[in-house]
């Protein structure tokens, strides 16, 4: 059987570094905020091209640490809306709630799946004060568009950055504008593109105020041991975490690379009515799409996903239900997003590992093909 994600065989070629990093952990006995996650911090920063970069506990406290820092410097007041795709992971609705802050969902493309900037404007209200963005599957969003009704409308933008750990824009596009407003929240759950070997996050900024109170929000609001600001909560990226991302991150895009290599041949080569495979709209982009996830559509998916398994090819549905369909969510139980619902009814997520072999890919090819 040909895995979805070998984890241990992601990690396999990092071993001996993290069995170093492990001692050097031990040998200086500092096992919080220590110098492994400024170590890191620094370096991600630097990888993203931001000005600061928090340490966190994992991706959901990011996104919410951003929001509740954008209450506590006056940007940002409980009970504003937030828009935010409706075709996501439902953590990107639960942190906006989780901020006392209320959600407006947009529908997406159905080619990109990302949500549609052509639609964003209709549901801006004098309510609104902000965009959550989600570069899902590990394809940016239309920053551009998204970006030019922000500033239209004195909107905050948000990126949740969790599937797209390397995913950038062509200098004189985005990186250029309004850069204070970059902001972003990543995971390192250990399937993302840069996972740990447990739960891990951040937040990337050039907003200096901004990183500064989320800094004392996730160390219970305090920027000084015992003397407490704000009403913070404990979120803190672990130092063993950092350590081993320390270790993975100058790997990054090499991993990367090879995502995109199998993408190339799966859009090249698979040749299928039934498949319907995904769509980069983005032109001019040097790195639009990290492939987090290879995701298809097909009207019949449970019959191809148990196809492929008996045919030796392990997929995974990346997302059964919409978040409007939860129960957690009962009270939007009555929305209609036919698009979204569309995708969450069709997608089946093919392995793209960085690990998998050519033979692998070219059986997963073949067997596609024959469905």
């Amino acid at each position: 059987m040909i895995p979805f994600l070998d984890l241990k065989k992601i990690n396999e070629p990092y071993e001996t570094a993290f069995q170093e990093k492990l001692k050097v952990v031990l040998d200086t006995g500092w096992y919080i905020l220590g110098n492994e996650v400024k170590e890191f911090e620094t370096n991600f920063a630097n990888y993203c091209g931001t000005n600061y970069c928090i340490g966190v506990g994992n991706g959901f406290d990011a996104l919410v640490l951003i929001f509740k820092g954008y209450i506590q410097l006056g940007k940002l007041q409980k009970g504003d809306e937030v828009i935010v795709p409706a075709n996501t992971y439902i953590a990107s609705i639960l942190a906006i709630l989780q901020a006392d802050l209320i959600p407006v969902l947009v529908e997406p493309k159905l080619e990109t799946y990302n949500i549609n900037p052509e639609l964003i404007s209709e549901k801006i209200t004098s309510k609104t004060k902000a965009i959550l963005v989600v570069h899902l599957y590990g394809q940016l969003a239309e920053m551009d568009a998204i970006h030019k009704i922000a500033d239209a409308n004195d909107l905050l933008v948000v990126e949740d950055s969790a599937q797209a750990h390397g995913a950038s824009f062509e200098e004189g596009s985005f990186n250029n504008q309004n850069l204070k407003s970059k902001t972003q929240a990543y995971s390192f759950y250990p399937s993302k593109n840069l996972g740990a070997l447990g739960d891990g996050g951040a937040v990337t900024t050039n907003d200096f105020e901004l990183a500064k109170v989320i800094q004392s929000l996730r160390n219970y609001g305090s920027e000084t041991k015992y003397y407490n600001n704000h009403v913070g909560i404990n979120s803190r990226l672990d130092e063993l975490q950092a350590a081993f991302l320390n270790v993975k991150l100058p790997f990054l895009d090499t991993e990367n690379e090879k995502r995109c290599i199998i993408a190339k041949r799966y859009l090249t080569e698979i040749r299928n009515d039934k498949i319907i495979l995904p769509t980069t709209l983005l032109r001019g982009v040097k790195q639009s799409h990290v492939y987090h996830l290879f995701v298809v559509r097909t009207q019949n998916r449970l019959d191809l996903q148990d196809y492929l398994h008996k045919n030796g090819v392990q997929t995974v549905i990346h997302y059964p239900v919409p978040p409007h369909k939860q129960k957690a969510l009962s009270d939007w139980d009555n929305f209609s997003f036919p698009i979204t619902e569309k995708i969450h009814d069709e997608v089946l997520s093919l392995p793209i590992s960085p690990v998998l072999t050519i033979e692998e890919v070219s059986h997963i090819i073949a067997i596609l093909n024959l469905y």
